[in-house]
């Protein structure tokens, strides 16, 4: 059995099936998944998920691409939300320096601390997404002391995985790692080790090959299995069983 620890199902990408497709997810060797939000309205849409599918859990937080609508409001529903028996974790948080129109990275940095803050308080772990912004990324949480996380789709150096992993936080993977330019992180995956790794699909994007640039979904973690086995000369199941005990463990499921 797979645990997505990773996938958007509140997206409109699943408005026709949804229901569907989570309530066939168990028959598909997925028994769980953890729907992050972005902003208010998907963090509480990823409540309502939780709520009505035992195997979905969710996880709250404002994307850095939604850094600018933080209020003191968000605040207050982040408390509120965290108090809910299937809210795992703040996520997901971090830094987005790929867009030249989204919010500034002063407001980004600022409303990242304050995520990273509030889930050191209310004991919760974070689900960082880092693009383009490593260097600010790592700094952060290596300031942010005491908190726990993971780097989702990882897309950073070997050198700085090492870092990481000096602070006791995962790294989890996604379909990328099957693309052909995915050098990088064939060569992260290589240096870390198994009980630090965690799969995700962050469906409905970066399907894995064969089924790049098709909506993705939990159906899809085999592939992203397979790559991970090849690399480690174990069998796809023992990754299963590895990543699902990761993923229980940083979530805190039993």
């Amino acid at each position: 059995m797979f645990f997505d620890t990773h996938a958007h199902y509140d997206d409109d990408a699943f408005d026709s099936d949804r229901d569907e497709l989570l309530a066939a997810l168990p028959e598909k060797c997925v028994s769980l998944v953890v729907n992050p939000g972005c902003s208010y309205d998907s963090s509480l849409a990823a409540v309502r998920l939780a709520e009505k599918y035992p195997h979905v859990y969710a996880a709250v937080g404002w994307h850095p691409q939604d850094a600018d609508k933080w209020d003191v409001q968000s605040e207050v529903a982040l408390r509120e939300w965290a108090k809910h028996e299937k809210v795992l974790a703040i996520g997901e948080i971090g830094l987005d320096y790929h867009y030249d129109d989204g919010p500034s990275k002063e407001i980004q940095i600022s409303v990242f601390r304050k995520q990273l803050e509030l889930a050191k308080e209310l004991d919760l772990p974070v689900i960082i997404h880092d693009r383009d912004a490593h260097a600010d990324c790592l700094e952060l949480v290596q300031e942010a002391k005491g908190t726990r996380g993971v780097f989702h789709c990882y897309s950073g150096s070997a050198e700085m995985a090492r870092e990481i992993l000096k602070l006791g936080w995962y790294l989890s993977f996604t379909g990328v790692i099957t693309f052909k330019n995915a050098k990088k992180a064939l060569e992260v995956i290589r240096i870390t080790p198994m009980d630090r790794i965690m799969l995700e699909t962050d469906s409905p994007y970066l399907a894995p090959v064969p089924n790049r640039g098709k909506r993705n979904d939990s159906s899809n973690l085999p592939y992203i299995a397979q790559t991970i086995a090849d690399i480690k000369g174990i069998s796809v199941q023992e990754v299963a069983r590895i990543t699902r005990e990761n993923g229980m463990r940083f979530f805190g499921l039993s």
